[in-house]
């Protein structure tokens, strides 16, 4: 006998293959969605990990900013130390300056043949004035400072006149000359140097 199956077979297969095609991609998608979740969540994390290492490098670097004031404070503190030695280093050279040229026009003048009645000293100028007994005292006084001093030069004269003193005829002379430190040896500067 013959058995004849009027079941669709072949509708039922395609439908049960489509089931399964649709089970498999529900699957995948179900999987895909559930790797993107844990790659976003992987991300979040990574977003949260980074913020609060910004925040804590903000944090880091606010505190930096007090170290940098701080160092900028000192900065300018040093700063202002090294122009108040400066100039507490120029005031002794300036002060010590004064004191050789005056040693060193009392060492040369002739007390004698000539008297000085006015020294000033202003900056690197010095305004000599006084009487003399005649114009060669006063020639050799003026060779003796150019020669003789090392804090004294370019020694000039800014008038000479007949004056009479006590009843004597005595020459009156103003002299002019630049006063300066003279330069350390090369020693000396090697070793400022060295020690800078």
């Amino acid at each position: 006998m013959l058995r004849i199956n009027l079941l669709p077979i072949r509708q039922l297969q395609k439908i049960a293959k489509a089931r399964n095609q649709l089970l498999v991609f529900f699957l995948i998608f179900c999987v895909v969605l559930a790797l993107l979740g844990v790659t976003g969540g992987l991300l979040a994390a990574k977003i949260t990990e980074l913020n609060e290492d910004i925040v804590a490098k903000t944090n880091e670097k606010k505190s930096f900013d007090k170290v940098i004031q701080e160092i900028a404070d000192l900065e300018k503190r040093r700063l202002d130390l090294n122009k108040k030695i400066k100039i507490l280093n120029q005031l002794k050279t300036d002060s010590s300056l004064t004191v050789h040229v005056l040693d060193d026009v009392a060492k040369i003048i002739d007390n004698k043949r000539m008297w000085i009645t006015s020294f000033k000293q202003n900056g690197g100028r010095l305004n000599l004035s006084g009487y003399a007994l005649d114009n060669k005292t006063i020639a050799d006084f003026m060779d003796n400072l150019q020669l003789d001093s090392t804090y004294i030069n370019g020694v000039n004269l800014s008038n000479t006149s007949l004056k009479k003193v006590s009843g004597k005829g005595l020459k009156s002379f103003s002299i002019s000359a630049a006063v300066s430190s003279p330069a350390p040896p090369a020693e000396t500067q090697a070793e400022a140097a060295q020690q800078q």
